[in-house]
């Protein structure tokens, strides 16, 4: 799986002009499931967005979760993380899960990252969203869980 983490100080997602997921601050985390992928990779995900230190302590340093700040993440299902541009101009997709098994990773994802303790609020799987956000930093983070496996 790979998650593209904002650290934002709020963000929100509409679907046909209606908010269906907002936040304030912590994470905005654009989450894409790719072929392939197992409960290892869910499990480390959740893990590390939950844990990873990318938030200001007392002085200003990278030292703190969006668990420790008490923050909250907004996840939205984002195939495109998985593009590949090595051939021609247009990307390939090829390797983002199907869509079924795709939105049930990304629904134990959320679950499990709410079972974490973190508030979580989620935009709509394969809808076509509009994300706005108020960057923090701005920091960004790419996590790829076949990369820490």
């Amino acid at each position: 799986m790979k998650a593209l983490l904002q650290r934002v100080a709020s963000a929100k997602v509409e679907v046909d002009g209606r908010v269906v997921g907002s936040i304030g601050k912590g994470l905005l985390v654009l989450l894409c499931a790719m072929k392939g992928d197992a409960e290892k990779d869910l499990d480390h995900l959740v893990k590390k967005v939950s844990a990873l230190r990318i938030f200001g302590d007392e002085q200003g340093k990278m030292n703190l979760s969006v668990a420790d700040i008490r923050g909250e993440v907004l996840v939205v299902s984002q195939f495109t993380l998985a593009a590949s541009t090595r051939k021609g101009n247009r990307p390939s997709f090829e390797n983002a899960e199907e869509p079924v098994r795709a939105k049930v990773l990304c629904e134990l994802f959320i679950a499990r990252l709410r079972e974490s303790g973190v508030k979580v609020e989620t935009g709509e799987f394969a809808a076509m969203m509009n994300v706005t956000l108020t960057n923090d930093g701005p920091v960004t983070v790419m996590i790829d869980s076949r990369e820490g496996l």
